[in-house]
């Protein structure tokens, strides 16, 4: 099993592992919600960030153990989170839907904010008012916020809004975010179902095709991926750039063999 998407460690599991792991208990786990606007998915406590999650995304915890909390998202992915970036929540109706916005204490732009919030970050709107929508993280211009049941049509389109963003490893957020990243957020604003990971994506996602590239194509390597904006660019976050960056198909894949990273291993349409 591949541990990444195994609710286990040892100290407790999932009731739907017994008999093929081993732990001193087996639990259902509790449903919860991200409380932070950003945090950090890590392979142990205080270990190395594995992915992030943001504001509302639901996850299921099966323990709360010295400030940390073994949580698994929708996506499957298992790890560890800070107790104090999880909680009950209000249930979210609307997501951020521009690179970032900022939740006001006041219905005025110039009230002190009292959050910085990333593109697909979630708020339950409690309130409407001319320009703005009451939440549960302050006042956040109605221009900035879609409707958790309007999805986006064009995963492009959510991958070029990410455009220039910095380079995070492990990073899932307009504030930083990595090739994998860039990916599950595009698809996930489209209703898209996407694993977290590049070599679960590569395994997961889409159909292998051969030929002509074409807007929407994902484009794999060891330990990359990118998307074709169109038949000759892509767009991907990568530590050449140290950003989310457009770059010519062609001209990537001579890179990447060339600084050792192997050649292009498929080319897959959603």
């Amino acid at each position: 099993m591949d541990a990444r998407l195994t609710p286990a460690n040892g100290r407790v599991a999932a009731t739907t592992l017994r008999g093929h792991v081993t732990a001193e208990a087996f639990v259902t786990g509790t449903p919860i919600r991200i409380t932070a606007p950003v945090t950090d998915i890590r392979q142990s406590p205080d270990g190395p960030r594995d992915r992030q999650r943001l504001l509302g995304a639901s996850v299921t915890r099966y323990e709360d153990r010295a400030g940390w909390s073994f949580v698994q998202g929708i996506d499957g992915y298992v790890g560890y989170i800070r107790s104090t970036d999880v909680g009950e929540g209000a249930t979210p109706t609307h997501r951020v839907a521009t690179r970032a916005t900022h939740g006001y204490s006041d219905q005025d732009f110039k009230s002190p904010e009292r959050v910085t919030l990333p593109f697909d970050a979630r708020v339950a709107v409690l309130d409407e008012r001319p320009k703005f929508f009451e939440t549960d993280q302050g006042y956040i211009p109605k221009k900035h916020l879609r409707a958790l049941d309007r999805p986006f049509a064009d995963p492009v389109t959510i991958a070029q809004l990410h455009f220039q963003s910095p380079y995070l490893w492990g990073g899932n957020s307009t504030f930083g975010i990595d090739c994998s990243g860039l990916i599950q957020a595009a698809l996930g604003a489209c209703d898209i179902d996407c694993p977290a990971d590049s070599d679960m994506q590569r395994d997961g996602v889409g159909e292998h095709v051969s030929g002509r590239y074409q807007r929407g194509d994902l484009m794999f390597w060891k330990g990359h991926v990118g998307m074709m904006v169109d038949t000759d660019v892509m767009i991907h976050a990568n530590a050449h750039h140290m950003a989310v960056a457009y770059e010519p198909i062609a001209a990537a894949i001579t890179r990447i063999a060339a600084q050792g990273d192997g050649p292009l291993l498929a080319h897959k349409r959603l």
